[in-house]
């Protein structure tokens, strides 16, 4: 059992959605939400309750990794046919039958390079082991993850609210380009597991935001394990 204000730090964001397209800077290419709430342990692995004290606060299940990966797995066969290069769909079309065919003894299973769709990654920092398990299940480099991992130091866990910082900290690098691909990725409670792609039109001429103040200290060496 924990506390909602010592497991979660308190975080926002604020985005206005347009349908100018001279104001806006982004354009949402596709969102898919995937919920697997009608499996018990998935709905109570996050769940709010009291203790026999009666105090209030977050149960977390010993199964809650094995649920958000196998959630993650869901949404991103969901999502792979609408951003994957031709190349890669039948990669992996074709890994999937030869598996099929010789019981999937001998051949891993092919994970696609995600780096052909997306140029930048803002994964969802539940705590160090979340952004490990996404880098490596998707076969992300340490500096697809940066923004993962420099956020989680900086501001800590704030739950899906942290994929808008993970954007500022790209965009105060001066790393966003016009037309890049951006991946992001959240967890919740439920259990859920949403995503949205979105494409650079027009990068940020300024740093203003909530890296304003540090990101001239950033990347640090910050540990894998926390």
């Amino acid at each position: 059992m924990h506390l909602a204000n010592i497991l979660f730090r308190m975080g926002g964001s604020a985005m206005l959605l347009s349908t100018c397209r001279l104001k806006a800077r982004f354009k949402l290419a596709h969102v898919e939400r995937t919920l697997v709430g009608t499996d018990d342990d998935a709905y109570r692995c996050v769940y709010q309750e009291e203790d026999r004290d009666g105090n209030r606060g977050l149960s977390l299940s010993k199964d809650l990794m094995a649920i958000a990966r196998d959630t993650l797995k869901a949404n991103i066969t969901a999502i792979a046919p609408f951003v994957l290069p031709t190349s890669e769909l039948i990669k992996y079309l074709l890994f999937s039958a030869a598996r099929k065919v010789l019981h999937g003894s001998k051949i891993r299973p092919y994970v696609p390079d995600f780096s052909m769709a997306f140029e930048h990654f803002c994964i969802h920092v539940g705590g160090p082991a979340v952004i490990n398990s996404v880098q490596l299940g998707l076969g992300l480099s340490d500096e697809h993850v940066e923004p993962s991992r420099m956020t989680l130091h900086r501001f800590g866990n704030q739950s899906s609210a942290s994929v808008w910082y993970e954007l500022a900290y790209i965009e105060a690098k001066s790393r966003m380009r016009k037309g890049d691909r951006v991946w992001m990725i959240g967890f919740g409670a439920g259990y859920k597991c949403n995503t949205a792609v979105w494409v650079c039109t027009r990068p940020s001429l300024n740093t203003d935001g909530p890296w304003a103040s540090c990101i001239h200290r950033y990347p640090l060496n910050v540990s894998k394990e926390g």
